[in-house]
């Protein structure tokens, strides 16, 4: 095994960014079946949701609260959360992330929609319930981009995105004040332009 410190650096870096990959990827997949005591159970304990324009959920507790307001999955019901094209910035014990998501969110004979979404979120390395250090998820913020009827398309016009849920109020209101499509807006770039160095203005 090697000594050198520069490689070893690099081994663990690569490590790291494969875990967060993998912890992001899993989030989808539990999402994806509306599993989401599991879903919840990868964010950190002092970690914040937030989805769209429905606010801002602040610990695990409530972000479980808030993941169980949502509709569960039943013969007839599609929820697929696709997570795509990581770019992982790690910062030691911390790291950010940017996502696109694509969604298709179906309940035969009522919901036929398909969607895109960006998420700009942040991890942590905390320890899990054997006191084993592991990366959780500190902050999760999905910016929708759009949502569309199938059958309409983006050219028959979007769906609007959701708002506050009544029996699931937040614990904060939303931190960006933005809409989607046919609206415009680019969510901020946690990362300096990788030629360039400058970093994103608006």
């Amino acid at each position: 095994m090697t000594t050198d410190p520069a490689l070893l650096a690099r081994i663990t870096a690569l490590e790291d960014e494969r875990a967060i990959i993998r912890l992001q990827t899993a989030y989808g997949y539990y999402v994806d079946k509306a599993q989401w005591d599991e879903a919840a159970d990868l964010f950190a304990r002092d970690a914040t949701l937030e989805i769209a324009a429905r606010g801002q959920f602040r610990g695990q507790d409530r972000i479980r609260a808030y993941l169980k307001c949502l509709p569960g999955l039943m013969p007839g019901t599609v929820f697929n959360h696709m997570q795509l094209q990581p770019l992982i910035t790690l910062n030691g014990d911390t790291a950010q992330g940017r996502w696109r998501a694509i969604m298709e969110v179906a309940i035969a004979g009522a919901v036929d929609m398909v969607g895109e979404a960006t998420y700009e979120n942040a991890y942590v390395r905390e320890a899990n319930v054997s006191g084993e250090p592991v990366w959780k998820i500190a902050k999760l913020h999905c910016y929708v981009t759009y949502y569309a009827d199938w059958q309409k398309g983006l050219a028959g016009g979007g769906v609007p995105m959701g708002r506050e849920l009544p029996e699931c109020p937040p614990d904060a209101p939303q931190t960006v004040d933005y809409d989607s499509f046919p609206a415009v807006y680019v969510p901020p770039y946690h990362y300096p332009n990788p030629v360039t160095g400058r970093a994103w203005s608006a």
